[in-house]
């Protein structure tokens, strides 16, 4: 699977992450390695703090820089990083290793990918406000209602559902959990 690639989670010194980060950067233009190391990242979330009126940022994960990189397979069609890749990571001034057993770096599943934030997961919806729609996933599987609202930036939307003795119920689901219902 050429130009498949993975998250991977670098631990550093606590209060090094935005050097390290830096530094692989400019390791990777210096070394022309942007088709192996494709993004460098620092998860962080913005706190406004009220008494100065001031948005900032704050690490999510403090001591944890993420990676993500183009991946070969192994004989057992597993995800690694080249050697060359992993050399230039882990020699990085702050660096203290990879997440994973031993020297061994473990990326990161799709699902803990969305769970970060790192990536934010994209659905496609062929419904809008108004329309009918089939719920297709979770405790309400099989029953029809009529979107209320949808919020695409994150990832719901509002369906009021004629449930159990003709009661309706609002319920908020992800975009993937509806379909548009068949006519």
């Amino acid at each position: 699977m050429p130009g498949d690639t993975r998250w991977y989670v670098v631990h550093t010194y606590s209060g090094y992450e935005n050097k390290v980060k830096s530094n692989i950067e400019k390791m990777v233009e210096n070394r022309s390695m942007q088709d192996k190391i494709l993004n460098v990242m620092i998860p962080v979330e913005k706190v406004e703090d009220k008494e100065k009126g001031k948005e900032s940022e704050r690490l999510l994960y403090p001591g944890y820089v993420l990676v993500n990189v183009a991946v070969e397979y192994d004989d057992d069609n597993r995800p690694r990083m080249s050697d060359e890749t992993w050399l230039l990571i882990r020699n990085t001034r702050g660096v203290t290793g990879f997440v994973g057993p031993e020297n061994t770096a473990i990326p990161l599943s799709y699902e803990e990918v969305i769970r970060l934030g790192v990536e934010k997961k994209t659905v496609e919806v062929s419904y809008d406000v108004g329309d009918t729609v089939t719920i297709i996933d979770g405790y309400l599987d099989g029953f029809t209602g009529v979107v209320e609202a949808l919020d695409l930036e994150n990832d719901y939307v509002k369906v009021t559902v004629s449930a159990l003795f003709g009661k309706e119920t609002t319920v908020e689901l992800e975009l993937d959990q509806v379909e548009l219902a068949e006519d």
